[in-house]
């Protein structure tokens, strides 16, 4: 934990290009370890934990999408980097448009893996409500049983646990806050369209809470697309071979 960008995060890895990786909702810098192990010797990677996430504290009880970007950009200012390689993770994507938006000039490149430009619909609205709802009355343990098996394609439940275990760690106040600031996101489709910075989408073709076609939202020559064969939402631990190959072919391409 550090005083100025107030998040904690993992540094580690060796090469002349940096990898900058923001999980999901309820998850933690721990959801791309795998990624991690597999990178490490040809990238320099940090991994952070979101606000109320992981080992980082809340920051407020209500707070933006903009804000948590504002976050990761407090992060890059501490460690004196520059021209990172950004992978955000459902949530974690949402915030990567939203810094790509706010501070193109700090990217060499960007990737929303199992997320989308697009806001929420109203029936996602209402199912955030509903999330809090749930929070409120039976607390952050049953939240996270119910969440984490809608996360993986069918055949991965040996992850759920260690997901779970994960989850728990999320502050009510991280978790709530987020629900609030993903249902009152904008739509970003402009950002892809209009970026001059190379993206990767990764879309899991089991995934069960963003589909590909909202993945895959906007076509262009500057945007590859990865479909993860038999993933759900969670690539990083049910396809991570995969993944760590696409994302070195997309840095290294770049």
């Amino acid at each position: 934990m550090t005083e100025n960008s107030k998040l904690s995060y993992i540094e580690t890895g060796k090469g002349n290009k940096t990898l900058l990786f923001i999980h999901g909702f309820c998850g933690s810098h721990k959801y791309w370890n795998d990624i991690v192990s597999k990178l490490k010797d040809d990238f320099r990677i940090v991994a952070v934990d979101l606000r109320g996430h992981g080992e980082s504290e809340p920051i407020g009880a209500s707070f933006s999408i903009e804000d948590m970007a504002n976050d990761i950009a407090s992060v890059l200012e501490e460690r004196e980097l520059d021209q990172v390689y950004m992978f955000g993770h459902s949530l974690g994507g949402y915030i990567t448009l939203a810094f790509a938006e706010r501070f193109p000039g700090k990217l060499s490149g960007f990737s929303l893996v199992h997320s989308t430009a697009l806001p929420d619909d109203e029936a996602g609205k209402e199912g955030r409500l509903k999330s809090i709802e749930t929070i409120e009355a039976k607390g952050i343990p049953a939240f996270i049983d119910g969440l984490v098996p809608k996360l993986f394609a069918d055949s991965a439940d040996s992850h759920i646990e260690q997901t779970k275990e994960i989850g728990y760690k999320t502050s009510e106040s991280g978790a709530i806050g987020s629900l609030h600031a993903m249902r009152t996101r904008i739509d970003r489709n402009h950002v892809l369209k209009e970026t001059k910075l190379p993206v990767l989408l990764v879309a899991g073709e089991q995934d069960k809470v963003i589909s590909a076609e909202k993945t895959f939202s906007v076509k262009g020559s500057h945007i590859q697309e990865v479909t993860l064969e038999g993933s759900g939402h969670m690539g990083m631990l049910e396809s991570p071979s995969r993944l760590a190959e696409e994302i070195k072919r997309f840095v290294d391409s770049n």
